[in-house]
């Protein structure tokens, strides 16, 4: 009986995955170098004096018009030496801009509302996001909007992470296999979830979604304007699967840390629709049949879970060699059992409370 559900669930992983990755990869068509948009870059940082640098320097190395690019820094409230690295940097480049978080805006908080004052003064046709732990290709900005055609609200991109080792690479192949899914599900029209730091929008949708001050506050402001910018029904949200595009971010430290990092996703999941529960209880049957399966061997049991992992490999292979990647796969194993673990573990975390620590913070 066992070796029966196992199979269900699996057969439905497959085919859920099969669904989202053909999603991953949909084309979209690009407008002209000379017609691309001004662009605001805006970054929220708050205690990065060890990060900020890297960031500011990939930055600064963006190939876009001339004229048509600006890069706001937006110091936090931070109590390291991060805005005097800033300033020191941006000195001599006009390009650039640093401003403080002077003033609440309505019941924001935290992130949300670094990234509100920065929209307050941004000039860009659209907002591009990214964090101070990640650093930017040179063709990152033209990248993404590349594809902002007229009908175009958002645009989404990859991130990966340094890996140099079995716990840093395990989060890259988390990140990687989770984008997919959010690219997948966009891309087929019923977007899941984005992620902050390699997004972008169009300010204007922005403006008719009311801004962050008319959406309810949460600890995943991207999810939460996604899906704003999803109700006003009238523009295309979009995850191309774009070299150029992407970002790397630097991987959770310690476990502590990657606790928190990952409970703060879990419980802005917690507002998914219907979709995204369904996609979630699939994850969650397959991965339970693996810990299971071997209280209840059978050499039929033993196939179906190879199955599993065949599958989560299916999903990750394509969209690996597409950034150049392949060889991050030495990771799998440890990312497997680490996939393991936290979807099994999530829903115990988030459902009985939703308090979270995010950079010295308690929400």
């Amino acid at each position: 009986m066992f070796e029966v559900i196992f199979l269900i669930a699996v057969g439905l992983y497959f085919l859920q995955s099969f669904l989202l990755l053909v999603g991953a990869g949909k084309k979209y068509k690009k407008i002209p170098y000379e017609e691309l948009p001004t662009v605001s870059v805006i970054v929220a940082a708050r205690n990065e004096e060890g990060n900020i640098e890297r960031c500011l320097k990939s930055l600064d190395g963006l190939v876009y018009p001339e004229g048509k690019l600006e890069i706001i820094i937006v110091d936090d409230n931070s109590t390291d030496n991060t805005r005097s690295i800033v300033d020191k940097f941006i000195s001599d480049k006009p390009k650039f801009r640093c401003i403080s978080t002077s003033h609440a805006i309505d019941h924001l908080k935290g992130k949300t509302n670094a990234l509100a004052n920065a929209l307050e003064i941004a000039g860009g046709e659209v907002i591009m996001t990214t964090d101070a732990d990640c650093q930017v290709g040179p063709q990152w900005a033209e990248s993404i909007a590349s594809y902002y055609e007229k009908d175009v609200a958002m645009v989404c991109g990859y991130t990966t992470q340094e890996a140099t080792d079995q716990f840093s690479g395990m989060q890259m192949l988390d990140f990687m296999y989770l984008l997919t899914v959010a690219a997948g599900s966009m891309n087929l029209n019923f977007p899941l979830s984005c992620i902050g730091n390699n997004m972008s929008y169009r300010k204007s949708a922005y403006r008719e979604t009311g801004g962050y001050e008319n959406l309810p506050f949460s600890v995943t402001e991207d999810f939460n304007l996604l899906h704003a910018m999803n109700r006003l029904g009238k523009y295309k949200i979009i995850y191309p699967l774009e070299a150029g595009a992407l970002v790397e971010s630097k991987p959770c430290e310690s476990l502590k840390s990657l606790y928190w990092q990952k409970k703060r996703w879990g419980v802005g999941g917690l507002d998914s629709d219907i979709k995204g529960f369904l996609i979630m209880a699939s994850g969650f049957l397959a991965n339970l049949g693996m810990v299971l399966f071997p209280f209840f061997f059978s050499l039929t049991a033993f196939y179906v879970a190879v199955f599993k992992l065949a599958t989560d490999l299916f999903m990750l292979y394509p969209v690996l060699k597409k950034f150049n990647l392949v060889k991050k796969l030495k990771y799998f194993a440890s990312f497997e059992v680490y996939f393991i673990v936290y979807v099994l573990w999530l829903p115990f975390a988030v459902i009985p409370s939703r308090k979270v620590i995010w950079k010295g913070r308690n929400y």
